[in-house]
């Protein structure tokens, strides 16, 4: 069997989580989706690539190897909605951002026995990699900054009206980071010029960012979800745009070099 994730331990107290960049589809599940479902569109594609400069910086690395198709490892264990009042995606998701169904039965929902083994196999062990590397390094250093790397394709009118900018920064409304953190990389997001921005917009921070952040005991969390267009085609089959991704990277290393500097 794969690997449900990927873990690699660093010596600096940064841990850079990507909990969807998975892709994969278990094979006794790929018969039931849809062609669409099988590309796991909704994946953030080349984000390993992308923070390749984390590890000048001694971070630890922790993502996902299967589709947020299979289960969200960005959602809570009780499936309850992030955002209420807005268009949900659950913990094992039944259609795609755009809203087309991803299994040939065109079902609604994953029986309560389907997604609990799923959250077992596959959400449980992420979560318990990622508790024990920040404490790990909470121990190891007195202090942890974890950076939820995140990316999306800029249009999707079913969960967000126009075009989303550039760069998504979300700290929970300021409750998953110390305000230095925050103040910080919102410095570094009004000196670039390339990028549009937001801090605590349309995402504040998923699951992980609200669960683990707890800057009262050092441990400071952070998500950067970023538009796919910067980096990247946002059309199958999904190809890396090498100057634009090279654009975009070095302002996010700015992000996290910044963060980091003041943990």
């Amino acid at each position: 069997m794969i690997d449900t994730y990927h873990f690699e331990a660093g010596t600096a107290p940064l841990l850079i989580s990507i909990p969807h960049l998975g892709h994969l589809i278990p094979e006794d599940q790929q018969p039931l989706m849809t062609e669409l479902g099988l590309r796991s569109g909704d994946a953030d594609w080349y984000l390993d690539r992308l923070y390749a400069f984390g590890k000048q910086l001694g971070a630890s690395f922790l993502w996902a190897r299967y589709s947020r198709y299979v289960v969200d490892l960005n959602r809570p264990p009780n499936d309850e909605n992030l955002y209420p009042g807005q268009a949900k995606t659950g913990l094992c998701p039944t259609y795609t951002f755009d809203g087309q169904p991803l299994y040939l039965d065109g079902r609604d929902t994953i029986a309560d026995t389907e997604r609990e083994a799923r959250r077992a196999k596959y959400w449980q062990p992420y979560h318990d990699q990622l508790r024990a590397e920040i404490d790990r390094l909470r121990a190891q250093h007195g202090k942890v900054l974890l950076w939820e790397a995140h990316s999306i394709a800029s249009v999707i009118p079913r969960l967000f009206d126009g075009k989303l900018p550039d760069l998504n920064i979300g700290t929970a409304g300021g409750a998953s980071a110390s305000p230095a953190i925050q103040g910080a990389i919102q410095q570094q997001l009004e000196q670039q010029s390339p990028y549009t921005w937001a801090v605590n917009g349309r995402f504040k921070g998923g699951y992980i960012t609200r669960q683990y952040g707890n800057p009262a005991n050092d441990i400071h969390a952070v998500q950067l979800e970023m538009c796919q267009s910067t980096y990247m085609e946002e059309q199958y089959p999904y190809p890396w745009v090498d100057t634009e991704a090279s654009r975009v990277a070095a302002v996010v290393e700015k992000l996290v070099r910044a963060a980091f500097e003041q943990i």
